[in-house]
């Protein structure tokens, strides 16, 4: 088995981070690995929603302390490696929102400083109930400062800043209510939640979904009217598609679209 593992279904990839026992840190093989099976599902025209999950007891805890302790050993102090580590974090995570695909989260145990930044940065999560989550870096001296980009994008400035500077963690009940989660479910009902979502928005057109993803993430960073013109734009590209129509007309036939995308 791999350290990170595939399953097509439905539609739906399944990717689960597979190194258990490090508790699916963000080490540079599993950012390698995640970077490439992204690469790939964004021209895999047949996957039209992504669950994204951890084998163990936890999601993720971020990035591999070892790793990043064997990398102060250069010349340079680290300077080069952490430099290089950082950049291929932050262009896996953006890679995430980039995809025409809506990824969802499915989180349990606990998700913590880039683990955390992972939860954040997928489109949606579900959690299981009992999960904690932090941006933990601040009690070793080690400010979550790229977490934070995610992180204040999805719940409130003054909120993400006590999480930031305390160090502590927040439960799922906090987490929904904040909105870096979705919902918190039952630990034995996480899987069953999380595949309902996922099949429910695989369901949907593709073609429409992913323009709506590409116009909610970048008219987000854009004035009022800016927002207004940028996504009437592609209101109207949508409404041009083929399937669109046919989905209209099912609609209206009070009938199932039959949809070629």
């Amino acid at each position: 088995m791999g350290i990170l593992e595939r399953r097509d279904t439905n539609a739906v990839a399944y990717l689960t981070m597979n190194s258990p026992e490090r508790l699916n840190a963000l080490s540079d093989e599993m950012l390698a690995e995640l970077q490439s099976t992204f690469d790939a599902l964004a021209e895999d025209r047949s996957i039209r929603a992504i669950v994204l999950s951890g084998a163990g007891k936890a999601f993720c805890a971020g990035h591999d302390l070892k790793q990043m302790t064997a990398g102060r050993q250069a010349e340079d102090g680290g300077k080069a490696y952490f430099k290089d580590l950082f950049d291929r974090c932050a262009t896996m995570m953006q890679t995430i929102q980039k995809l025409p695909q809506p990824v969802i989260a499915q989180v349990h145990g606990i998700a913590t400083a880039a683990g955390c930044q992972l939860v954040a940065t997928c489109d949606m999560a579900v959690a299981a109930e009992g999960t904690r989550f932090g941006v933990n870096g601040v009690n070793i001296g080690l400010f979550c400062s790229t977490p934070m980009v995610a992180l204040t994008r999805n719940i409130p400035r003054k909120q993400a800043f006590e999480m930031l500077t305390t160090g502590q963690f927040i439960d799922t009940s906090r987490a929904e209510a904040l909105g870096l989660i979705n919902r918190a479910v039952p630990a034995d009902s996480l899987e069953a939640a999380t595949t309902e979502l996922a099949e429910t928005v695989a369901g949907k057109l593709g073609a429409a979904v992913k323009i709506g993803k590409e116009s909610f993430y970048n008219q987000l960073q854009m004035p009022l009217e800016a927002a207004y013109d940028y996504t009437g734009d592609a209101m109207v590209q949508n409404m041009l598609y083929r399937d669109t129509e046919e989905g209209i007309s099912a609609f209206l036939e009070k009938r199932d679209p039959n949809w070629q995308q």
